[in-house]
């Protein structure tokens, strides 16, 4: 199987090459081979970047990333991965899609905001400000 430079995987990637040392360092990703001590690359690596990348679109972040591609055993399938992490994801963007409806909400309130002061907003002591209260 031919081998690449890291610069190589890195651009058919559409990754810096730091992210994939990083990625090695981290051991998201298994050590390259070296010839003449620079890293050397099959083309499943790109595979696994891909994986990675799918993960990080869904919000995973790298100790979840982690737990998906090494924290099971190795007979588990992907689709038992993938639910294991997505359903404690989906609580966390439920969640974060509720703060963001609040901080909507407090937003589209200011836009009616007649106060005098910013302090005055806050203390949401004028009866025509309703965001303070």
């Amino acid at each position: 199987m031919p081998q690449f430079a890291i610069g190589e995987i890195a651009r058919q990637a559409s990754v810096p090459t730091s992210t994939i040392r990083y990625y090695e360092r981290i051991g998201l990703l298994p050590p390259s081979a070296r010839v003449n001590g620079k890293r050397r690359y099959d083309t499943t690596i790109l595979q696994k970047l891909g994986v990675i990348k799918l993960a990080q679109r869904a919000g995973l972040t790298i100790a979840e990333i982690q737990t998906l591609v090494h924290e099971f055993p190795a007979e588990t399938p992907p689709s038992q991965r993938w639910q294991a992490i997505a359903g404690d994801k989906m609580a966390e963007m439920d969640k974060l899609l509720e703060e963001i409806q609040a901080r909507k909400t407090l937003l589209t309130c200011t836009l009616q905001c007649q106060c005098p002061t910013l302090d005055d907003c806050a203390a949401g002591s004028q009866p025509e400000n309703m965001c303070g209260q």
